[in-house]
């Protein structure tokens, strides 16, 4: 990948270590092999398996390989868990885990602040993407290096919500810039990477191992701006409902945390592993190799970040969470109906 990732200036205070919200990378290593011995994640039962459903991303694909290689490995069978996945969008998903329908799941933090701002019960345990995946990107040749050059372009966006949003109010108010400032171009559809390569806007948001890796495959030399030097906010991670995490699954959610960053570290090591078990879980992404592929080594690149180093895999940087209930709850059309603290939102007790 040579995909070009422009890093901006801060006008917050920077976390100590790393690019993002969370981490995910070295400090889980010894705890795992001591957890772990032969490489076996420990059972938080003896006797019969501990079922879990388990909520994933609305669409299969290989961005949860991690998921399906702990699964088809056994590493979830090994800790004495019995596993189901389900597909939600993630506003359904937030409520479903909330009530306990779905025992843990995956949602980033724009949307775990709003929901336990309106009260709905959920925890984020551990991270997923230490670096937030939504981005705006651009073709090299637009001219666009940093937020500054947005003013007065031509912008896609699937719609004023979720994530994309609000990283595009974060990379604009780094440089004094409203979306006002922007000609807007909504893509119901998601068409954002056809809109750039065709030229119908100047750029877009999207998804940093989504669009611009499909852009460039096509031969253009592609610009990425990032949100995670200016507001960190907290990209996809796990999350579990209060209730869940104090009931009599908490030991076999905590399994499923371990065996789960097992596999990540695997993927990372040996990316290979997660598209072959990503492929047995949908067969058709075998039609597309060299795409997917590189989608799941960007999805790899987005687990990890200097804080995941310091701090061991999933790590939860609640500093960087301060940050983002700040920024939301500032915004003019701000998502978070009530004030909210970190320890309304996270949860370290799963973290091996």
């Amino acid at each position: 990948m040579s995909i070009r990732k422009e890093v901006t200036l801060s006008l917050v205070s920077r976390r100590p270590a790393g690019l993002f919200a969370a981490g995910l990378v070295a400090v889980l290593v010894a705890g795992l092999v001591a957890a772990c011995g032969s490489g076996s994640t420990a059972s938080p039962t003896v006797g019969a398996p501990t079922p879990l459903r388990v909520g994933l991303g609305y669409i299969p694909s290989v961005q949860f390989a991690q998921f399906y290689l702990a699964d088809q490995a056994g590493y979830y069978r090994e800790a004495g868990l019995e596993v189901t996945f389900e597909n939600k969008s993630d506003p359904d998903l937030v409520t479903l885990v909330g009530q306990g329908v779905v025992d843990i799941g995956i949602a980033d933090g724009t949307s775990l602040i709003p929901a336990v701002s309106q009260g709905i019960p959920v925890r984020y345990v551990a991270t997923i993407y230490a670096d937030f995946p939504s981005i705006v990107f651009a073709k090299a040749s637009s001219g666009i290096t940093g937020p500054a050059d947005l003013k007065g372009r031509k912008l896609g966006i699937p719609g004023k919500y979720g994530s994309s949003w609000i990283m595009l109010q974060a990379l604009l108010a780094s440089v004094g810039l409203t979306p006002a400032d922007l000609e807007l171009v909504e893509f119901p559809k998601y068409g954002q990477d056809v809109a750039v390569r065709e030229g119908v806007v100047d750029a877009a948001t999207g998804f940093v191992n989504n669009e611009p890796v499909q852009l460039e495959l096509s031969g253009e030399k592609v610009v990425v701006l990032t949100v995670d030097a200016i507001t960190p906010l907290p990209g996809p991670g796990l999350i579990t409902g209060e209730a869940t995490l104090a009931g009599p699954k908490k030991a076999a959610l905590k399994a499923f945390v371990a065996a789960t960053l097992r596999a990540m570290k695997e993927i990372a090591a040996d990316p290979l592993k997660g598209w072959d078990a990503a492929v047995a879980v949908v067969p058709e992404l075998a039609s597309d190799r060299e795409t997917q592929l590189a989608v799941l080594n960007a999805t790899v690149d987005a687990w990890q970040s200097s804080y995941t180093d310091a701090n061991g895999w999933g790590a939860v940087d609640e500093g960087a969470w301060t940050e983002s209930i700040d920024f939301m709850s500032g915004l003019p059309d701000s998502p978070v109906a009530k004030p909210v603290t970190v320890d309304q939102l996270v949860s370290k007790e799963l973290l091996p």
